[in-house]
């Protein structure tokens, strides 16, 4: 068996190959209120590029994309474009945006812990922690662009994780919710899908177009995580 350092470095390269572009582009919907950028900013962007530090963003290698329901809307539902870091063993924290795309929006946030960790939170706490189980077993959880062993391999970390994610701008999704052109409101706790006939007709096609996977051939693939 593969060492947890090699099988690590696996993980690392065969994330990275993730991260530069191998998966389909996925535009967003929406465009935010504003005029363009213009020259100067645009000009300031690239200067600010090459000489202030990138390292923080840098660090956020893993793609992944799924799907939210908000907790106090379930039908307010929309495709979850992750960004992450494995901080360590047992800590992942991502940024979420509603595409992959240099123009996509940066709509939310999301702390993902192991099962070891949410054990010690307290009650009151626990509330706010969805867990990821269905998600990965539905196949509705990928990571495109992977090659299906590292998907898998990854994926098997994430068994009885949990996340804590909040949405602060609804970007809506391709007129299953309408979106606002401008991050409104209150901040929504969002929640997972944890059985089937939860998640609205056509979401999940759309999203099998949109990254080019297949869900049901996802799901199928993972039923021998129940047996591990």
């Amino acid at each position: 068996m593969a060492s947890r350092r090699s099988r690590q470095g696996f993980f690392c390269f065969a994330l990275l190959v993730s991260a530069a572009g191998v998966a389909r582009d996925a535009p967003p919907q929406v465009k935010p209120l504003g005029e363009d950028k213009g020259a100067k900013l645009s000009a300031l962007a690239v200067g600010a590029e090459m000489l202030q530090t990138q390292a923080p963003p840098a660090q956020f290698t893993a793609y992944l994309v799924g799907f939210h329901p908000m907790k106090a809307h379930p039908q307010m539902q929309m495709e979850a474009h992750h960004f992450c870091n494995q901080v360590n063993q047992d800590l992942a924290q991502c940024v979420l945006f509603d595409g992959n795309t240099p123009d996509a929006n940066l709509n939310g946030i999301e702390y993902i812990i192991s099962e070891k960790l949410y054990q010690q939170l307290p009650a009151a706490e626990r509330q706010y922690w969805h867990p990821h189980n269905f998600e990965i077993l539905s196949g509705q959880l990928v990571l495109p662009g992977l090659p299906e062993v590292a998907e898998k391999e990854f994926l098997q970390t994430k068994l009885n994780s949990y996340g804590k994610t909040w949405h602060v701008w609804n970007t809506g999704h391709f007129g299953l919710n309408d979106a606002d052109r401008l991050p409104l409101g209150e901040p929504q706790l969002a929640w997972s899908f944890n059985r089937d006939g939860e998640i609205l007709p056509g979401l999940a096609e759309l999203m099998e177009k949109r990254v080019d996977v297949n869900i049901a051939k996802k799901r199928a693939s993972r039923q021998d995580f129940v047996t591990k």
